[in-house]
Protein backbone atom coordinates (compact mmCIF):
# COMPACT_ATOMS: atom_id res chain seq x y z
CA UNK A 1 0.00 0.00 0.00
CA UNK A 2 1.52 3.29 -1.07
CA UNK A 3 1.70 6.23 1.30
CA UNK A 4 0.14 9.36 -0.07
CA UNK A 5 -0.33 12.85 1.21
CA UNK A 6 -3.83 13.05 2.59
CA UNK A 7 -5.60 16.41 2.48
CA UNK A 8 -7.36 17.90 5.47
CA UNK A 9 -10.18 20.41 5.05
CA UNK A 10 -10.78 22.76 7.97
CA UNK A 11 -14.14 24.55 7.85
CA UNK A 12 -14.21 27.23 10.54
CA UNK A 13 -14.88 30.96 10.62
CA UNK A 14 -12.61 31.59 13.63
CA UNK A 15 -9.13 32.58 12.46
CA UNK A 16 -7.79 31.89 15.97
CA UNK A 17 -9.17 28.34 15.97
CA UNK A 18 -7.91 27.69 12.44
CA UNK A 19 -4.41 28.85 13.43
CA UNK A 20 -4.46 26.59 16.52
CA UNK A 21 -5.66 23.61 14.48
CA UNK A 22 -2.97 24.11 11.84
CA UNK A 23 -0.34 24.61 14.52
CA UNK A 24 -1.35 21.41 16.35
CA UNK A 25 -1.38 19.39 13.13
CA UNK A 26 1.96 20.78 11.97
CA UNK A 27 3.68 20.30 15.34
CA UNK A 28 2.66 16.65 15.22
CA UNK A 29 3.76 16.09 11.61
CA UNK A 30 0.16 15.89 10.49
CA UNK A 31 0.34 19.07 8.43
CA UNK A 32 -0.18 17.22 5.16
CA UNK A 33 -2.01 19.40 2.71
CA UNK A 34 -4.37 21.65 4.66
CA UNK A 35 -7.14 23.63 3.03
CA UNK A 36 -9.34 26.12 4.87
CA UNK A 37 -12.90 27.15 4.11
CA UNK A 38 -14.12 30.10 6.17
CA UNK A 39 -17.82 29.23 6.08
CA UNK A 40 -20.28 26.60 4.91
CA UNK A 41 -20.66 28.04 1.43
CA UNK A 42 -16.90 27.87 0.89
CA UNK A 43 -16.96 24.27 2.13
CA UNK A 44 -19.42 23.37 -0.62
CA UNK A 45 -17.27 25.28 -3.13
CA UNK A 46 -14.43 22.98 -2.05
CA UNK A 47 -16.45 19.82 -2.62
CA UNK A 48 -17.70 21.02 -5.99
CA UNK A 49 -14.31 22.48 -7.01
CA UNK A 50 -15.67 25.99 -7.55
CA UNK A 51 -14.17 29.46 -7.16
CA UNK A 52 -10.99 29.57 -5.07
CA UNK A 53 -11.12 25.77 -4.83
CA UNK A 54 -11.29 25.04 -8.56
CA UNK A 55 -7.76 23.59 -8.36
CA UNK A 56 -8.75 20.80 -5.96
CA UNK A 57 -8.20 17.37 -7.49
CA UNK A 58 -9.15 14.93 -4.72
CA UNK A 59 -11.61 14.92 -1.87
CA UNK A 60 -10.07 15.42 1.58
CA UNK A 61 -9.06 12.53 3.82
CA UNK A 62 -10.99 14.22 6.60
CA UNK A 63 -13.08 17.34 7.19
CA UNK A 64 -12.88 19.23 10.50
CA UNK A 65 -16.21 21.05 10.51
CA UNK A 66 -17.39 23.75 12.90
CA UNK A 67 -21.13 24.13 13.51
CA UNK A 68 -21.65 27.81 14.23
CA UNK A 69 -20.66 29.73 11.09
CA UNK A 70 -22.11 32.52 8.97
CA UNK A 71 -23.87 31.98 5.61
CA UNK A 72 -24.33 28.21 6.08
CA UNK A 73 -23.76 26.40 9.35
CA UNK A 74 -21.89 23.13 9.75
CA UNK A 75 -25.02 21.05 10.23
CA UNK A 76 -26.34 22.26 6.86
CA UNK A 77 -22.97 21.44 5.27
CA UNK A 78 -22.96 17.97 6.83
CA UNK A 79 -26.52 17.34 5.64
CA UNK A 80 -25.55 18.34 2.09
CA UNK A 81 -22.36 16.25 2.06
CA UNK A 82 -24.19 13.17 3.28
CA UNK A 83 -26.97 13.61 0.71
CA UNK A 84 -24.56 13.11 -2.20
CA UNK A 85 -23.27 9.59 -2.84
CA UNK A 86 -19.89 10.78 -4.10
CA UNK A 87 -19.17 12.55 -0.78
CA UNK A 88 -20.61 9.99 1.67
CA UNK A 89 -17.28 8.26 2.28
CA UNK A 90 -15.45 11.41 3.40
CA UNK A 91 -15.00 11.37 7.19
CA UNK A 92 -16.54 14.45 8.79
CA UNK A 93 -15.46 15.40 12.29
CA UNK A 94 -17.61 18.01 13.95
CA UNK A 95 -15.11 20.23 15.78
CA UNK A 96 -17.23 22.75 17.60
CA UNK A 97 -17.75 24.81 20.73
CA UNK A 98 -21.33 23.50 20.97
CA UNK A 99 -21.91 20.95 23.69
CA UNK A 100 -25.67 21.12 23.16
CA UNK A 101 -27.22 17.66 23.15
CA UNK A 102 -29.49 18.54 20.20
CA UNK A 103 -26.45 19.44 18.06
CA UNK A 104 -24.64 16.26 19.08
CA UNK A 105 -27.67 14.07 18.31
CA UNK A 106 -28.42 15.86 15.05
CA UNK A 107 -24.84 15.58 13.78
CA UNK A 108 -24.68 11.85 14.43
CA UNK A 109 -28.13 11.38 12.91
CA UNK A 110 -26.91 13.15 9.77
CA UNK A 111 -23.80 10.95 9.52
CA UNK A 112 -20.97 12.71 11.35
CA UNK A 113 -18.10 10.34 12.03
CA UNK A 114 -17.11 12.03 15.28
CA UNK A 115 -18.10 14.97 17.47
CA UNK A 116 -15.41 16.85 19.38
CA UNK A 117 -16.15 19.82 21.62
CA UNK A 118 -13.33 22.36 21.35
CA UNK A 119 -11.64 22.66 24.73
CA UNK A 120 -11.29 26.24 25.98
CA UNK A 121 -7.81 25.56 27.39
CA UNK A 122 -5.22 25.96 24.60
CA UNK A 123 -3.07 22.97 25.61
CA UNK A 124 -6.15 20.72 25.82
CA UNK A 125 -7.31 22.08 22.45
CA UNK A 126 -3.90 21.26 20.89
CA UNK A 127 -3.98 17.77 22.43
CA UNK A 128 -7.48 17.11 21.12
CA UNK A 129 -6.45 18.14 17.60
CA UNK A 130 -3.35 15.92 17.80
CA UNK A 131 -5.53 12.94 18.74
CA UNK A 132 -8.13 13.63 16.08
CA UNK A 133 -5.51 14.29 13.41
CA UNK A 134 -3.46 11.22 14.22
CA UNK A 135 -6.45 8.90 14.12
CA UNK A 136 -8.13 10.25 10.98
CA UNK A 137 -5.01 11.04 8.95
CA UNK A 138 -2.59 8.30 10.00
CA UNK A 139 -4.44 5.38 11.61
CA UNK A 140 -7.79 5.31 9.82
CA UNK A 141 -7.99 3.64 6.42
CA UNK A 142 -10.46 5.54 4.24
CA UNK A 143 -12.88 3.66 1.99
CA UNK A 144 -11.90 3.26 -1.64
CA UNK A 145 -13.23 5.82 -4.13
CA UNK A 146 -16.91 5.25 -5.05
CA UNK A 147 -16.01 3.89 -8.51
CA UNK A 148 -13.97 1.08 -6.91
CA UNK A 149 -16.71 0.25 -4.44
CA UNK A 150 -19.25 -0.13 -7.26
CA UNK A 151 -16.97 -2.50 -9.19
CA UNK A 152 -16.54 -4.96 -6.32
Amino acid sequence: MKTEIRRILIVDDSLKDVELIISALTENNLGNEIDVAEDGEEALDYFYKRGIFSHIVKLPAVVLLDIKMPKMNGIEVLKHIRSKSRFKGVPVIMLTSSSEEKDLANCYKLGANSYVVKPVDVSKFMSAIKSVGHYWVVTNQPPPPPARILKS
